[in-house]
């Protein structure tokens, strides 16, 4: 009904992202696939394929979507500049635009924020910066995916509040499709669950849900509120064991005189189960690039087994560290994954290949022609970490591993992870997600704006 939120709820790969994009009007008319049947926004059917680029726009301007990836919608040099280029490309009056840019920036929690540099935000905060581009021609249907995935927990309970405040006011339908089911499910009106294959388990209401369908979303592998995962870490000290990384009084800027990261330290040994927790833009994703040699410190020092991580091959170095970034494209360079699984690899490595993608629910003989880009976010984020755990090393630096994912996915991950630290390798993960860090976690490291420090034994 109109100015009601529904939300959806899915495993991995169910087809909410595709329902978005239908939603949008962006399937079938922009990407191509097959597609049945009648989807009716406002009385038009906006994925039945016959809208002309007149009705495309037109639904453009009625419907406002919010992609997975945000830097799949993020086209300017400058914040103020993205939001702006939509209100103009609609018409808008430049006295209403100047107006609007700076007011839609406060709601999202960016005010002062008009001449940073999109490419130079975190990943919450370039969620958020699409979002405010979104929400500021008004759309009378809005339509989220994930849009929690990327923020820390002060940043997604302020998005839900002003999701909330949106749905108050009953004069914009939101479909809402988010894993975050704790922040999530007080918004819902009704809720859509989606089996594997996309088919509907159940619409009801939330506690229609609980009462009448939890049992078949449970095995479908999606969230329910109060949820846990199976198996929390070792309540015990950390395994100690040889030393795998040390970061020494390391400072790092992208741009002179901004730093990033101030005079951090950490110890990293065989054994660890390390959790890095900070809000949006504190520095996580930095200090993991860092200890694998992405990046080169401006000052200090950053060790791998005693070596200079810059200086070791490419190829040693991939079986000595891991790292999965928060955008799983920025890792892909093969057009399917079964070869995206097997590039560089060693005869000794492709052995246990396809017992690793089974149990990553991404088994070669059903998706190992797929393209890597046209998979789920969840799926994609599945497979970028296969990439790295195939050549085993001896340390995996995981940043934000469970974006995107389900019950089953996250249940796997954990799984293979824990292995992988029994056998003597060390994981150290930079995540939001504290039912993630509840089960995985041995040691927790927090970072504000840029500052670490190794904690005392």
């Amino acid at each position: 009904m109109p100015g009601e939120c529904l939300l959806v709820l899915g495993p991995s790969g169910s087809g909410k992202s595709t329902l978005a994009l239908a939603l949008a009007g962006l399937v079938p008319n922009e990407l191509p696939g097959e597609w049945h049947g009648r989807l009716l926004v406002d009385a038009v059917d906006v994925a039945g394929g016959g809208l002309d680029s007149s009705g495309l726009a037109a639904s453009s301007g009625r419907v406002g979507l919010l992609f997975q990836d945000p830097e799949r919608q993020l086209v300017m040099d400058r914040a103020e500049d993205d939001i702006a280029f939509g209100l103009e490309n609609r018409g808008w009056p430049r006295d209403e635009m100047r107006a609007r840019v700076p007011q839609v920036l406060a709601d999202v929690g960016l005010g002062g924020f008009e001449g940073r540099r999109p490419s130079r935000l975190s990943g919450g905060e370039q969620q958020r910066l699409a979002l405010a581009g979104v929400l500021a021609s008004r759309p009378g249907l809005l339509v989220l995916d994930e849009p929690t995935a990327n923020l820390d927990p002060e940043g997604a309970d302020l998005l839900m509040a002003r999701i909330a405040e949106i749905r108050d006011r009953r004069s914009t339908t939101i479909v809402l499709v988010e894993h975050n089911v704790e922040l999530a499910w007080r918004l819902a009106d009704h809720v859509l669950v989606l089996d594997a294959d996309g088919s509907p388990i159940a619409i009801d209401t939330p506690s229609g849900i609980l009462a009448r369908h939890a049992a078949s979303v449970r095995i479908a592998g999606a969230w329910l509120p109060g949820d846990a995962l199976a198996g929390p870490a070792s309540a015990g000290a950390a395994a100690r064991g040889r030393p795998i990384a040390t970061v020494d009084r390391v400072t790092f800027g992208y741009d002179p005189g901004q730093p990033v990261v101030v005079d951090a330290s950490l110890r990293i040994e065989a054994g660890d189960r390390l959790a890095i927790l900070g809000r949006n833009g504190s520095g996580k994703s930095t200090i993991g690039q860092l200890l694998v040699g992405l990046l080169r410190p401006g000052s200090g020092r950053v060790r791998l087994d005693g070596s200079d991580p810059i200086r070791i091959p490419a190829a040693e170095l991939a079986r000595r560290a891991g790292y999965a970034f928060q955008d799983p494209e920025r890792q892909f360079l093969a057009t399917s994954v079964a070869d995206e699984v097997r590039l560089g690899l060693r005869p000794d490595e492709l052995a246990g290949l396809d017992d690793l993608m089974t149990r990553l629910r991404l088994p070669l003989g059903i998706f190992g022609s797929r393209s890597p880009y046209r998979l789920s976010g969840g799926e994609q984020r599945r497979l970028s970490l296969a990439c790295i755990l195939s050549r085993r090393p001896d340390l995996l630096v995981l940043d934000e591993p469970t974006f995107g994912q389900d019950r089953h996915g996250q249940e796997a991950i954990l799984e293979i992870v824990r292995e992988r630290v029994d056998a003597g390798a060390a994981v150290v993960a930079a995540t939001h997600d504290r039912r993630f860090v509840d089960a995985f976690a041995r040691r927790i490291v927090a970072i504000d704006a840029g500052r670490v420090g190794e904690p005392s034994p």
